[in-house]
Protein backbone atom coordinates (compact mmCIF):
# COMPACT_ATOMS: atom_id res chain seq x y z
CA UNK A 1 0.00 0.00 0.00
CA UNK A 2 1.15 3.55 -1.07
CA UNK A 3 2.15 5.70 1.60
CA UNK A 4 -1.23 8.60 2.01
CA UNK A 5 -0.67 12.09 0.80
CA UNK A 6 -3.30 14.77 0.49
CA UNK A 7 -3.82 18.07 -1.18
CA UNK A 8 -4.58 21.19 0.79
CA UNK A 9 -5.86 24.09 -1.35
CA UNK A 10 -7.13 27.52 -0.32
CA UNK A 11 -10.92 28.59 -0.92
CA UNK A 12 -10.76 31.48 -3.27
CA UNK A 13 -7.36 32.70 -2.24
CA UNK A 14 -6.32 35.96 -3.29
CA UNK A 15 -10.21 37.45 -2.16
CA UNK A 16 -9.62 35.45 1.31
CA UNK A 17 -6.93 37.48 1.50
CA UNK A 18 -8.12 40.54 0.81
CA UNK A 19 -11.26 39.63 2.92
CA UNK A 20 -8.64 38.62 6.43
CA UNK A 21 -7.97 42.51 6.24
CA UNK A 22 -11.35 43.74 4.93
CA UNK A 23 -14.12 42.22 7.08
CA UNK A 24 -16.80 44.61 4.72
CA UNK A 25 -15.71 42.55 1.88
CA UNK A 26 -17.16 39.06 3.55
CA UNK A 27 -20.52 38.01 2.31
CA UNK A 28 -20.61 40.40 -0.97
CA UNK A 29 -19.35 39.60 -4.47
CA UNK A 30 -15.18 40.33 -5.28
CA UNK A 31 -13.26 40.10 -7.85
CA UNK A 32 -9.53 40.48 -7.93
CA UNK A 33 -8.45 41.65 -10.82
CA UNK A 34 -5.25 40.69 -13.24
CA UNK A 35 -2.29 42.97 -13.90
CA UNK A 36 -3.39 46.30 -15.29
CA UNK A 37 -6.73 45.15 -14.03
CA UNK A 38 -7.90 43.60 -16.69
CA UNK A 39 -9.15 40.11 -16.10
CA UNK A 40 -10.76 38.63 -13.56
CA UNK A 41 -8.54 36.54 -11.63
CA UNK A 42 -10.51 35.52 -8.51
CA UNK A 43 -13.96 35.56 -8.02
CA UNK A 44 -15.83 35.10 -4.57
CA UNK A 45 -18.37 32.31 -4.35
CA UNK A 46 -21.06 35.20 -4.41
CA UNK A 47 -19.01 36.66 -7.81
CA UNK A 48 -18.92 32.82 -9.36
CA UNK A 49 -23.02 32.78 -8.19
CA UNK A 50 -23.17 35.96 -10.75
CA UNK A 51 -21.99 33.96 -13.25
CA UNK A 52 -18.44 35.64 -13.89
CA UNK A 53 -16.16 33.59 -15.53
CA UNK A 54 -12.65 32.99 -14.60
CA UNK A 55 -10.61 35.77 -17.00
CA UNK A 56 -13.74 37.60 -17.87
CA UNK A 57 -12.05 40.75 -18.97
CA UNK A 58 -13.30 43.62 -16.27
CA UNK A 59 -14.40 46.22 -18.98
CA UNK A 60 -17.16 43.90 -20.36
CA UNK A 61 -18.64 42.90 -17.42
CA UNK A 62 -19.15 47.08 -15.92
CA UNK A 63 -22.93 46.67 -16.12
CA UNK A 64 -23.32 43.84 -14.06
CA UNK A 65 -20.18 45.01 -11.40
CA UNK A 66 -22.87 47.85 -11.25
CA UNK A 67 -26.19 46.06 -11.32
CA UNK A 68 -24.38 43.75 -8.49
CA UNK A 69 -22.30 46.35 -6.37
CA UNK A 70 -19.35 44.03 -6.92
CA UNK A 71 -16.31 45.24 -5.12
CA UNK A 72 -13.17 45.27 -7.51
CA UNK A 73 -9.69 44.95 -5.94
CA UNK A 74 -6.15 45.02 -7.95
CA UNK A 75 -4.17 41.91 -7.28
CA UNK A 76 -1.52 42.33 -4.04
CA UNK A 77 0.87 39.73 -5.08
CA UNK A 78 3.21 41.19 -2.32
CA UNK A 79 0.13 40.43 0.25
CA UNK A 80 -0.90 36.63 -1.23
CA UNK A 81 3.37 35.64 -1.13
CA UNK A 82 3.35 36.84 2.64
CA UNK A 83 0.28 34.75 3.67
CA UNK A 84 1.16 31.52 1.50
CA UNK A 85 4.77 31.55 3.48
CA UNK A 86 2.79 31.69 6.83
CA UNK A 87 0.50 28.87 5.47
CA UNK A 88 3.29 26.67 4.87
CA UNK A 89 5.06 27.34 8.24
CA UNK A 90 1.16 26.54 9.99
CA UNK A 91 1.37 23.11 7.79
CA UNK A 92 4.91 21.84 8.96
CA UNK A 93 4.11 19.81 12.14
CA UNK A 94 1.00 17.96 10.11
CA UNK A 95 3.47 16.21 7.56
CA UNK A 96 6.92 14.83 6.65
CA UNK A 97 7.59 16.48 3.54
CA UNK A 98 5.51 19.73 2.19
CA UNK A 99 5.55 20.17 -2.00
CA UNK A 100 4.23 23.56 -2.77
CA UNK A 101 2.62 22.93 -6.26
CA UNK A 102 1.43 26.89 -6.64
CA UNK A 103 0.47 29.75 -4.22
CA UNK A 104 -2.61 28.52 -2.80
CA UNK A 105 -2.06 24.47 -3.24
CA UNK A 106 0.26 22.27 -1.34
CA UNK A 107 1.42 18.17 -1.32
CA UNK A 108 1.70 17.16 2.08
CA UNK A 109 3.58 13.75 2.01
CA UNK A 110 1.70 12.18 5.03
CA UNK A 111 3.88 9.18 5.75
CA UNK A 112 4.70 8.13 9.01
CA UNK A 113 0.86 9.54 9.85
CA UNK A 114 -0.55 6.40 8.93
CA UNK A 115 -1.39 5.49 12.49
CA UNK A 116 -3.68 8.32 13.14
CA UNK A 117 -7.23 8.88 11.79
CA UNK A 118 -6.17 10.89 8.91
CA UNK A 119 -9.52 12.72 8.11
CA UNK A 120 -9.63 14.44 12.06
CA UNK A 121 -5.67 15.07 11.18
CA UNK A 122 -6.55 16.80 8.21
CA UNK A 123 -9.34 18.76 10.03
CA UNK A 124 -7.07 19.68 12.36
CA UNK A 125 -4.89 21.00 9.77
CA UNK A 126 -7.36 23.50 8.27
CA UNK A 127 -8.01 24.50 11.90
CA UNK A 128 -4.33 25.71 12.69
CA UNK A 129 -4.66 27.50 9.09
CA UNK A 130 -7.17 29.24 9.38
CA UNK A 131 -6.15 30.18 13.59
CA UNK A 132 -3.04 31.42 11.68
CA UNK A 133 -4.13 33.06 9.03
CA UNK A 134 -7.50 32.90 8.73
CA UNK A 135 -7.71 31.22 5.15
CA UNK A 136 -10.32 28.93 4.96
CA UNK A 137 -8.74 25.75 2.98
CA UNK A 138 -10.09 22.25 1.79
CA UNK A 139 -8.25 18.76 1.68
CA UNK A 140 -8.31 16.13 -0.38
CA UNK A 141 -7.00 12.65 0.99
CA UNK A 142 -5.88 9.89 -1.40
CA UNK A 143 -2.54 7.12 -2.44
CA UNK A 144 -1.85 9.90 -5.86
CA UNK A 145 -1.66 12.81 -6.45
CA UNK A 146 -4.70 12.38 -8.97
CA UNK A 147 -6.58 10.88 -6.36
CA UNK A 148 -5.90 13.51 -4.07
CA UNK A 149 -6.81 16.38 -6.50
CA UNK A 150 -10.02 14.46 -7.25
CA UNK A 151 -10.62 14.26 -3.39
CA UNK A 152 -9.82 17.62 -3.00
CA UNK A 153 -12.14 19.26 -5.66
CA UNK A 154 -15.02 16.69 -4.16
CA UNK A 155 -14.04 18.21 -0.31
CA UNK A 156 -14.88 21.94 -2.16
CA UNK A 157 -17.83 20.94 -4.19
CA UNK A 158 -19.94 18.67 -1.58
CA UNK A 159 -20.59 19.71 1.81
CA UNK A 160 -21.27 16.16 2.85
CA UNK A 161 -17.16 15.81 3.23
CA UNK A 162 -17.46 18.55 5.44
CA UNK A 163 -14.20 19.85 4.04
CA UNK A 164 -11.86 16.99 4.25
CA UNK A 165 -12.62 13.91 1.15
CA UNK A 166 -10.73 10.87 1.86
CA UNK A 167 -10.32 8.73 -1.12
CA UNK A 168 -8.18 5.58 0.48
CA UNK A 169 -12.15 4.30 1.13
CA UNK A 170 -12.84 2.42 -2.04
CA UNK A 171 -16.40 2.73 -1.79
CA UNK A 172 -15.92 6.50 -1.45
CA UNK A 173 -13.51 6.61 -3.90
CA UNK A 174 -15.47 5.12 -6.56
CA UNK A 175 -18.65 7.19 -5.47
CA UNK A 176 -16.44 9.97 -6.08
CA UNK A 177 -14.53 8.73 -9.35
CA UNK A 178 -17.75 8.15 -10.92
CA UNK A 179 -19.32 11.41 -10.83
CA UNK A 180 -16.71 13.89 -11.82
CA UNK A 181 -16.29 14.11 -15.92
CA UNK A 182 -13.23 13.00 -17.25
CA UNK A 183 -12.33 16.92 -18.43
CA UNK A 184 -12.06 16.84 -15.06
CA UNK A 185 -9.13 14.87 -13.99
CA UNK A 186 -5.74 16.70 -13.27
CA UNK A 187 -3.74 16.28 -16.63
CA UNK A 188 -6.48 15.32 -19.13
CA UNK A 189 -6.41 18.37 -21.23
CA UNK A 190 -9.48 19.16 -23.67
CA UNK A 191 -7.75 17.17 -27.23
CA UNK A 192 -7.38 13.94 -24.94
CA UNK A 193 -10.56 14.34 -23.28
CA UNK A 194 -12.02 14.26 -26.86
CA UNK A 195 -10.27 11.01 -27.87
CA UNK A 196 -10.96 9.12 -25.15
CA UNK A 197 -15.19 10.69 -25.31
CA UNK A 198 -14.74 8.99 -28.31
CA UNK A 199 -14.47 5.68 -26.73
CA UNK A 200 -17.12 6.14 -24.95
CA UNK A 201 -15.08 7.16 -21.94
CA UNK A 202 -16.75 10.00 -19.74
CA UNK A 203 -15.96 9.74 -15.87
CA UNK A 204 -13.05 9.34 -14.13
CA UNK A 205 -14.48 6.10 -13.12
CA UNK A 206 -14.41 5.22 -16.79
CA UNK A 207 -10.38 6.70 -17.25
CA UNK A 208 -9.46 4.13 -14.70
CA UNK A 209 -11.00 1.16 -15.76
CA UNK A 210 -9.18 2.00 -19.23
CA UNK A 211 -6.66 -0.87 -20.27
CA UNK A 212 -3.05 0.74 -19.81
CA UNK A 213 -1.93 -0.01 -23.16
CA UNK A 214 -4.92 1.33 -24.95
CA UNK A 215 -3.84 4.96 -22.77
CA UNK A 216 -1.05 4.58 -24.00
CA UNK A 217 -1.95 4.42 -27.30
CA UNK A 218 -4.21 7.19 -27.16
CA UNK A 219 -2.44 9.39 -24.98
CA UNK A 220 0.95 8.39 -24.21
CA UNK A 221 3.30 7.77 -21.75
CA UNK A 222 1.03 10.78 -19.62
CA UNK A 223 -2.46 9.31 -19.89
CA UNK A 224 -0.68 5.76 -19.19
CA UNK A 225 0.68 7.88 -15.66
CA UNK A 226 -3.13 9.29 -14.81
CA UNK A 227 -5.01 5.92 -15.37
CA UNK A 228 -1.72 4.52 -12.71
CA UNK A 229 -2.43 7.59 -10.35
CA UNK A 230 -6.14 7.02 -10.61
CA UNK A 231 -5.61 3.34 -9.51
CA UNK A 232 -3.54 4.53 -6.79
CA UNK A 233 -0.38 3.77 -7.55
CA UNK A 234 1.07 7.09 -8.07
CA UNK A 235 3.82 7.99 -10.25
CA UNK A 236 5.79 10.45 -8.72
CA UNK A 237 6.11 11.48 -4.91
CA UNK A 238 6.32 14.81 -2.65
CA UNK A 239 8.71 16.56 -4.46
CA UNK A 240 10.44 18.71 -1.57
CA UNK A 241 13.42 19.95 -4.22
CA UNK A 242 12.31 22.00 -6.58
CA UNK A 243 12.88 21.07 -10.01
CA UNK A 244 15.53 22.34 -12.32
CA UNK A 245 14.42 25.46 -13.97
CA UNK A 246 15.22 25.41 -17.68
CA UNK A 247 14.18 29.37 -17.99
CA UNK A 248 12.53 31.99 -16.75
CA UNK A 249 10.32 35.16 -17.49
CA UNK A 250 9.58 38.57 -16.60
CA UNK A 251 7.08 40.25 -18.97
CA UNK A 252 4.20 42.77 -18.09
CA UNK A 253 1.69 44.74 -19.93
CA UNK A 254 1.75 48.74 -19.48
CA UNK A 255 -0.58 50.83 -17.99
CA UNK A 256 -0.49 53.08 -21.12
CA UNK A 257 0.75 52.65 -24.57
CA UNK A 258 4.42 53.39 -24.91
CA UNK A 259 5.92 55.47 -28.08
CA UNK A 260 9.35 55.68 -27.53
CA UNK A 261 12.22 54.01 -27.07
CA UNK A 262 13.69 54.71 -24.39
CA UNK A 263 10.75 54.72 -22.30
CA UNK A 264 10.52 51.32 -23.57
CA UNK A 265 13.90 50.44 -22.55
CA UNK A 266 12.74 51.77 -19.16
CA UNK A 267 10.84 48.87 -18.79
CA UNK A 268 13.15 46.53 -20.35
CA UNK A 269 15.59 47.44 -18.08
CA UNK A 270 13.54 46.84 -15.13
CA UNK A 271 12.25 43.46 -16.19
CA UNK A 272 16.44 42.50 -17.15
CA UNK A 273 17.09 43.78 -13.99
CA UNK A 274 14.11 41.54 -11.93
CA UNK A 275 15.55 38.19 -14.31
CA UNK A 276 19.17 38.97 -12.81
CA UNK A 277 18.02 39.41 -9.09
CA UNK A 278 15.99 35.84 -9.66
CA UNK A 279 19.49 34.30 -11.22
CA UNK A 280 21.01 35.67 -7.94
CA UNK A 281 18.28 33.83 -5.84
CA UNK A 282 18.42 30.66 -7.54
CA UNK A 283 22.17 30.56 -7.80
CA UNK A 284 21.91 29.99 -11.66
CA UNK A 285 23.04 31.81 -14.67
CA UNK A 286 21.53 32.09 -18.22
CA UNK A 287 23.34 31.37 -21.51
CA UNK A 288 20.75 33.08 -23.46
CA UNK A 289 18.49 36.32 -23.16
CA UNK A 290 15.31 37.19 -25.78
CA UNK A 291 13.16 40.65 -25.38
CA UNK A 292 10.41 40.98 -26.80
CA UNK A 293 7.66 43.80 -27.60
CA UNK A 294 4.25 44.10 -29.41
CA UNK A 295 1.36 46.16 -29.85
CA UNK A 296 -1.95 45.66 -28.64
CA UNK A 297 -3.25 42.52 -30.54
CA UNK A 298 -6.78 42.46 -29.93
CA UNK A 299 -7.31 46.62 -30.68
CA UNK A 300 -8.58 46.52 -34.06
CA UNK A 301 -7.70 48.92 -36.55
CA UNK A 302 -4.62 49.62 -35.00
CA UNK A 303 -1.42 49.19 -36.85
CA UNK A 304 0.40 45.59 -35.72
CA UNK A 305 4.10 45.18 -34.69
CA UNK A 306 6.04 42.90 -32.37
CA UNK A 307 9.51 41.81 -32.31
CA UNK A 308 11.65 38.88 -30.06
CA UNK A 309 15.31 39.07 -30.19
CA UNK A 310 17.82 35.90 -28.83
CA UNK A 311 21.04 37.03 -27.69
CA UNK A 312 23.85 34.34 -26.74
CA UNK A 313 25.48 35.30 -23.29
CA UNK A 314 28.70 34.63 -23.23
CA UNK A 315 29.98 34.14 -20.86
CA UNK A 316 26.98 32.87 -19.00
CA UNK A 317 26.46 35.29 -16.33
CA UNK A 318 23.61 36.61 -13.91
CA UNK A 319 25.08 40.32 -13.65
CA UNK A 320 21.97 42.71 -13.98
CA UNK A 321 24.54 45.05 -16.08
CA UNK A 322 25.42 42.43 -18.53
CA UNK A 323 21.90 41.46 -18.82
CA UNK A 324 20.57 45.18 -19.45
CA UNK A 325 23.72 45.34 -22.18
CA UNK A 326 22.46 42.31 -23.98
CA UNK A 327 18.94 43.61 -23.33
CA UNK A 328 19.43 46.73 -25.14
CA UNK A 329 21.11 44.97 -28.29
CA UNK A 330 17.86 42.78 -28.44
CA UNK A 331 15.68 46.07 -27.97
CA UNK A 332 17.70 48.41 -30.69
CA UNK A 333 17.74 45.15 -33.19
CA UNK A 334 14.00 45.03 -33.15
CA UNK A 335 12.45 48.38 -32.53
CA UNK A 336 10.61 50.53 -35.31
CA UNK A 337 9.31 53.62 -35.25
CA UNK A 338 5.34 54.59 -35.63
CA UNK A 339 3.97 51.96 -32.94
CA UNK A 340 1.90 52.04 -29.94
CA UNK A 341 3.51 49.30 -27.75
CA UNK A 342 1.33 47.81 -24.50
CA UNK A 343 3.63 44.92 -23.51
CA UNK A 344 7.15 43.98 -23.24
CA UNK A 345 9.04 41.16 -21.22
CA UNK A 346 12.90 39.53 -21.14
CA UNK A 347 13.48 35.88 -20.74
CA UNK A 348 16.37 33.94 -19.76
CA UNK A 349 17.00 30.52 -20.69
CA UNK A 350 19.85 28.01 -20.63
CA UNK A 351 20.11 28.02 -16.88
CA UNK A 352 22.71 25.56 -14.81
CA UNK A 353 24.03 26.42 -11.48
CA UNK A 354 26.20 29.38 -10.99
CA UNK A 355 29.23 27.18 -9.86
CA UNK A 356 28.93 24.73 -12.33
CA UNK A 357 29.30 27.50 -15.56
CA UNK A 358 32.08 26.88 -17.91
CA UNK A 359 34.47 29.42 -17.97
CA UNK A 360 36.27 31.73 -20.40
CA UNK A 361 39.84 31.67 -21.10
CA UNK A 362 40.06 35.60 -20.51
CA UNK A 363 37.78 35.44 -17.97
CA UNK A 364 38.96 38.38 -15.12
CA UNK A 365 39.05 36.98 -11.97
CA UNK A 366 37.97 40.15 -10.21
CA UNK A 367 34.99 39.56 -7.78
CA UNK A 368 34.15 43.52 -7.10
CA UNK A 369 31.12 43.05 -9.72
CA UNK A 370 30.43 40.21 -7.82
CA UNK A 371 29.99 42.18 -4.44
CA UNK A 372 28.07 44.44 -6.56
CA UNK A 373 25.76 42.50 -7.43
CA UNK A 374 25.43 41.13 -3.82
CA UNK A 375 25.22 45.20 -2.44
CA UNK A 376 22.56 45.55 -5.22
CA UNK A 377 20.09 42.62 -3.92
CA UNK A 378 20.98 43.34 -0.26
CA UNK A 379 19.49 46.80 -0.39
CA UNK A 380 16.82 45.95 -1.87
CA UNK A 381 15.82 43.01 -0.24
CA UNK A 382 16.09 45.30 3.22
CA UNK A 383 14.20 48.51 2.16
CA UNK A 384 11.80 47.43 -0.90
CA UNK A 385 12.32 47.00 -4.46
CA UNK A 386 13.83 48.85 -6.65
CA UNK A 387 15.35 51.43 -4.38
CA UNK A 388 18.20 50.97 -5.68
CA UNK A 389 18.23 50.87 -9.70
CA UNK A 390 20.21 51.32 -12.85
CA UNK A 391 19.54 54.89 -14.35
CA UNK A 392 17.98 53.12 -17.54
CA UNK A 393 15.26 52.34 -15.34
CA UNK A 394 14.12 55.92 -15.17
CA UNK A 395 12.21 57.39 -12.37
CA UNK A 396 9.17 57.83 -13.35
CA UNK A 397 7.92 55.06 -14.98
CA UNK A 398 5.11 56.46 -16.53
CA UNK A 399 5.08 52.96 -18.59
CA UNK A 400 4.04 50.86 -15.18
CA UNK A 401 1.09 48.31 -14.45
CA UNK A 402 -1.90 50.02 -13.74
CA UNK A 403 -3.35 49.06 -9.66
CA UNK A 404 -5.60 51.18 -9.08
CA UNK A 405 -7.63 49.34 -6.54
CA UNK A 406 -4.71 47.33 -4.96
CA UNK A 407 -4.91 46.81 -1.25
CA UNK A 408 -2.37 48.21 1.10
CA UNK A 409 0.98 45.87 1.81
CA UNK A 410 -0.52 44.65 5.39
CA UNK A 411 1.94 42.34 6.76
CA UNK A 412 5.39 43.32 4.83
CA UNK A 413 5.18 47.33 5.02
CA UNK A 414 5.59 48.92 8.41
CA UNK A 415 3.28 52.15 7.39
CA UNK A 416 0.60 50.05 6.01
CA UNK A 417 0.12 47.21 9.32
CA UNK A 418 -3.73 48.28 10.77
CA UNK A 419 -3.84 49.87 13.75
CA UNK A 420 -6.52 48.88 16.14
CA UNK A 421 -7.54 51.22 19.28
CA UNK A 422 -9.68 50.65 22.13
Amino acid sequence: MSAPLCLIDCNNFYVSCERVFRPDLNGVPVLVASNNDGCAVARSAEAKALGIKMGEPIHLIKDKIKAHSIRVLSSNYTLYADVQRRIIAALEPFAKDIEVYSIDENFLDLAGFEHLDLVAHAQAMRERVLQWTAIPTCVGIGTSKTLAKLANAAAKKNPLFDGVADLRDEQTRNWVLDRFSVEDVWGVGRATAAKVNALRIATAGHLRDMPMKQARSVGGVVLERIVAELRGIPSSAVEVMEPPRKGMAVTRSFGKPVTDFETLMGAIAQYASRAGEKLRNHGLVAGRLTVFFHTNRFKDNAAQYGASRMLTLHPMTNDTLELLQAARKGAERGWKEGFAYTKAGIMVEDLIAADARPRTLFEAGDDRRDRLMGALDAINGKFGKMTALTATQGFKREWRTKADLKSPAYTTRISDVPVVRC
